[in-house]
C-alpha cells in the first residue's frame, strides 16, 4: 500500500478534480504490475496496473489506494475489469467518500466472491486526498493560505520589496504547490504592487499553469498587467457591481473572465466566490496574497490549510506589511486556532503547515468514516 500511495502521488495536480489513486498488483509474493491514475479523464490505476502486468493476473492480489469504482463515468467500472481478470483478493486503502458511490465498489466485488479488505493507511490516503475529499463533500474548493515572511513576520520593506524574501528551495516548493492546485488566488493589491505572472516556472518537466483568480471589488486591475497579457484565458476577475461596466468590458476583451460577485463588508462576498468556483468544477485553491485577502479569507472561514514560510531575516518597520491584514482580531480568546501543525526546514527557510481548527462547514480532513 505504500508503493501504491507513492505511485497516486505522480498524478499530483493532473487528475483534479479527481483524487489521487495508485494501484499495485501482487502474485506469489511478487509485484507483477502497478498503475496510477495519470491525468482527467485517462484510465483508471487499476486499469494501468492491469495493462502493466508482466504475467497472468487470474489469482493476482490488487492492492489500491481507493475504492475501485462500480458506475461507468469516463471511464468503465474498474470492478468488471477486476472480476474478468479472475483476480482472487482486492485490498482497499480507503473508501471512496462520495456519499453516492461509497462502498458499492467493494460491495460489488463481494457480492462476486472477491475477497476484499479496506481500511489500509486509510489516514495516510485521506490525508493525501484532502483536496477531493472536501470538494466531493461539500462541492466547495479546498483552501490552501500560503505566506512567506521574514521572522519578525514581515511580508516586504517599507518601500514593498519582497523579491526575495525566502530562499529557493521554498519557491520551487511554491510553484510544485501552484502544479498541484487548480487555481492560484490574490487579491488586486498584489497586481497592483508586485505585477506577478502566477504562472510555474520549474526546469526540466512540463507543467500546466493554474487559472488565476484576481480579487477584485472596484476593477482596478491595470489592463497592461501580466496576467492579463500573458494566458488571460486562464484568468477570473472577481469583482462586484462596483466595477464600471466599461472596465469589465475591456477586462473581456483581452481574453479574461469577469465573474460579478455580491458585496459583502463592502468586498466581494468570498463564499459566494467559492460556490461559483466549485460549480465550475475548481476543486482547490492557493491563496498567495495579500494581507487584505489573508483576513476576509480567514474571517469568512473558506480556509482549510496555511501554509508559511519563513525566513531568518530581520526588516522591521511599523509600516511594512505583514501577512494577514485587515481589521484584525480584537480579542486574544477569538484568535484563529490552527491544528494538527508541524514544522519542517526548507533549505536556510523554516515551513510551517497545519489546518484551521474551526471552519464554516465542520470539515476534517481525515473525517471519513
Amino acid at each position: 500500500m505504500k508503493r501504491a500511495i507513492f505511485l497516486a502521488k505522480r498524478g499530483a495536480g493532473w487528475v483534479n478534480p479527481n483524487p489521487l489513486v495508485g494501484a499495485v498488483l501482487v502474485k506469489d509474493d511478487h509485484i507483477i504490475g502497478e498503475g496510477y491514475h495519470e491525468y482527467f479523464g485517462g484510465p483508471h490505476a487499476e486499469v494501468n496496473a492491469i495493462n502493466a502486468a508482466t504475467g497472468p493476473v487470474e489469482g493476482a492480489t490488487l492492492y489500491v489506494t481507493m475504492e475501485p469504482c462500480n458506475h461507468q463515468g469516463k471511464t468503465p467500472p474498474c470492478t468488471s475489469l477486476i472480476l474478468e481478470k479472475g483476480i482472487s483478493k482486492v485490498v482497499v486503502g480507503m473508501h471512496d467518500p462520495n456519499p453516492l458511490v461509497k462502498g458499492g465498489g467493494t460491495t460489488f466485488l463481494s457480492q462476486h466472491g472477491i475477497i476484499v479488505e479496506t481500511g489500509i493507511m486509510e489516514r495516510e490516503i485521506a490525508v493525501m486526498n484532502e483536496v477531493f475529499v472536501k470538494f466531493i463533500a461539500t462541492g466547495l474548493p479546498f483552501c490552501i493560505l500560503k505566506s512567506a515572511m521574514t521572522l519578525d513576520g514581515k511580508i516586504a520593506t517599507i518601500t514593498n520589496t519582497s523579491r526575495w524574501i525566502t530562499g529557493e528551495r521554498s519557491r520551487r516548493c511554491v510553484h510544485r504547490l501552484r502544479q498541484q492546485l487548480s487555481a492560484v488566488m490574490v487579491g488586486v493589491n498584489t497586481v497592483l504592487f508586485d505585477d506577478p505572472m502566477l504562472n510555474i516556472r520549474l526546469r526540466g518537466k512540463n507543467y500546466k499553469n493554474p487559472l488565476k483568480i484576481i480579487v477584485d471589488t472596484h476593477g482596478r486591475i491595470p489592463l497592461e498587467s501580466k496576467v492579463l497579457l500573458h494566458d488571460p484565458q486562464l484568468t477570473i476577475v472577481a469583482s462586484t457591481e462596483l466595477t464600471p461596466t466599461s472596465k469589465r468590458k475591456e477586462i473581456e476583451r483581452k481574453g479574461a473572465q469577469v465573474l460579478t460577485c455580491p458585496l459583502k463588508n463592502g468586498k466581494v462576498d468570498l463564499e459566494y466566490l467559492m460556490k461559483s468556483l466549485g460549480t465550475m468544477g475548481i476543486d482547490s485553491i492557493l491563496i498567495e496574497g495579500g494581507s487584505t485577502l489573508a483576513f476576509s479569507a480567514l474571517r469568512e472561514k473558506i480556509v482549510d490549510k496555511v501554509i508559511t514560510f519563513i525566513a531568518p531575516k530581520l526588516v522591521g518597520g511599523d509600516l511594512a506589511p505583514t501577512s494577514v491584514g485587515g481589521e484584525g482580531i480584537a480579542k486574544m480568546e477569538e484568535a484563529i486556532e490552527v491544528r494538527d501543525w508541524k514544522v519542517r526546514k526548507m533549505g536556510e527557510d523554516i515551513l510551517v503547515e497545519g489546518y484551521l481548527k474551526k471552519n464554516k462547514f465542520e470539515y476534517r480532513t481525515v473525517n471519513i468514516g
